[in-house]
């Protein structure tokens, strides 16, 4: 491979990484912000609701962490902290992620779960 494709081949590998590992700027927070508001704003707002835990400062805290929620059993049972990767899970398969649990919708798309958790990790 010559050595300009080789380079775009490459550039264009990374760009793929950082979608899909959560290496991602304020461009894919602002796009994670869109498609927050379009499919996760209703159950989950600056504060815990009955309808979902409060998303804020999700990055690094423990699963199932806030008090001010009532969260699943299954989701109550997982151990460790929210990661990159962890979150990405969830998001892709809620209920294969924690069997039981009550998050219903999932994100299909691994450029939207990288940019809603680039956008998340930006609410502190």
């Amino acid at each position: 491979m010559p050595a300009p494709q080789a380079a775009s081949a490459l550039i264009l590998f990374a760009a793929v990484l950082a979608g899909v590992f959560g290496f991602a700027g304020p461009a894919a927070a602002a796009d994670g912000a869109k498609v927050f508001n379009l499919q996760c704003r209703t159950c989950h707002a600056v504060k815990s609701s009955v309808a979902g835990p409060s998303v804020h400062g999700v990055a690094g805290r423990k699963i199932a962490g806030l008090p001010d929620f009532a969260y699943s059993a299954a989701l109550k049972a997982k151990s460790g902290v929210w990661t990159d990767a962890a979150l990405d899970a969830y998001l892709a398969a809620p209920s294969k992620f924690a069997p039981g649990g009550r998050m219903i919708t999932a994100l299909a798309s691994p450029a939207d779960r990288a940019a809603v958790i680039a956008y998340m990790k930006t609410l502190k």
